[in-house]
């Protein structure tokens, strides 16, 4: 496992989700002159992309994200999105929230999967900090912050071998494994079949500073080729026209992780027949979590700077559907599996000892100890800097 992962699944996740609001909020919105008080307009929509953007690349948060740690439990980050998500006036509700995170997991699964090379891992999440940055072109403020992370990226990421980012690929597959969820636009697009499974390709371009697959060369003793061999490959290969720029600004070449919603096309997500299996399963399966109490401990320290915000007394709260229509919402909501709904909780970031209890009880039966902590923590800290914002 890599303790070099977390910001690399956070940030293409979060870039997910902003993907799916943004398209979301768009469909939904009414021009400003015709719409109703609790109507959505292209004014919201900006207004809820800067609040989230500006929540999630947080400086302190993004500090504490790149600390070297091994991932945390699906659970436990989805807590994180539950937080982000509603860190300006939009409120999903679980149903939506539910179908959100499908998406995001699936989307950047798919990306994980299809990845040329393991380093072209960091090329989706500069795709995804693109276009990010693209939603906040006209608040310098926020673009910097953007550019903040995309320079730690570069940092922490650019010096590391193959193998490293080979392992790190292999944590998120382990991450992502037994997730099958069917998304329509991958049905569509016959990339995904109906049992929520992958269909990888063959044909396209070869990784960067590989050959097409044909060739067997045999040498001897002394280096000098004596011998060659040609075989078919099976599939339609090109050599790649170039690598992809891993500098803050640049051609990236890789599509993935680019925004697949910009095209408009309604997205369904069903369970496939294994994930329904898994879930039936997964209380009796479930063994104690022995980073159960590393885990709360994070969550309260990243959390801290996740600020629901609530409406003012003088405007509404928003609430985004994620379905066509209320029916269809609240029929998700009845027919998904417990053990694979996660609720959307509402937690006060004041105590450390406080978001630790409403976390154990969320994420399971994990022991929290009554030892006493220190009376600030780092995540009031963390809320306190997010209130000057």
């Amino acid at each position: 496992m890599s303790a070099r992962t977390l910001p690399l699944l956070f940030l293409n996740l979060g870039g997910e989700m902003l993907y799916i609001l943004d398209q979301r909020l768009r469909a939904q919105s009414i021009p400003g002159e015709k719409a109703r008080k609790d109507e959505w307009t292209d004014v919201d929509r900006k207004r809820v992309m800067n609040d989230i953007i500006t929540t999630m690349f947080n400086k302190k948060f993004m500090e504490e994200l790149f600390k070297p740690q091994e991932l945390y439990s699906k659970k436990a980050l989805r807590t994180v999105y539950d937080r982000l998500a509603h860190a300006s006036i939009m409120r999903l509700n679980q149903a939506s929230m539910d179908k959100l995170y499908d998406l995001m997991t699936m989307a950047f699964k798919y990306q994980v999967l299809l990845c040329p090379r393991p380093k072209d891992i960091l090329l989706v999440t500069f795709n995804h900090l693109d276009a990010i940055k693209d939603f906040v072109r006209d608040s310098p403020n926020i673009l910097n912050q953007v550019d903040e992370t995309f320079r730690q990226l570069i940092d922490m990421y650019s010096c590391l071998s193959a193998g490293e980012f080979q392992l790190i690929r292999q944590t998120l597959l382990i991450f992502f494994q037994d997730m099958h969820i069917r998304v329509s636009i991958f049905l569509k697009d016959k990339v995904q079949n109906s049992n929520g499974r992958f269909v990888l390709p063959i044909s396209g371009p070869v990784p960067w500073g590989t050959e097409v697959p044909g060739l067997i060369r045999m040498f001897n003793c002394n280096g000098d080729e004596v011998k060659r061999v040609e075989f078919t490959n099976g599939g339609n290969y090109i050599s790649p026209q170039r690598e992809g720029s891993f500098d803050l600004y640049g051609d990236r070449v890789l599509k993935l992780g680019t925004n697949m919603y910009s095209v408009s096309r309604p997205v369904e997500t069903h369970m496939s027949g294994a994930s329904k299996s898994l879930a039936s399963h997964t209380k009796e399966n479930a063994a104690p979590n022995p980073l159960a109490k590393e885990e709360l401990n994070f969550l309260a320290r990243l959390m801290g700077g996740l600020e629901i915000k609530k409406p003012n007394g003088s405007e509404p709260g928003f609430r985004l559907n994620l379905f066509t229509t209320d029916e269809d919402e609240e029929y998700a909501s009845l027919t998904r599996p417990d053990e694979l709904s996660y609720k959307v909780i509402n937690i006060q970031a004041t105590q450390d000892q406080q978001q630790n209890e409403e976390l154990a009880r969320i994420m399971g039966e994990f022991e929290v100890t009554d030892q006493p902590r220190q009376s600030t923590s780092k995540g009031d800290d963390l809320l306190a800097m997010m209130d000057e914002l």
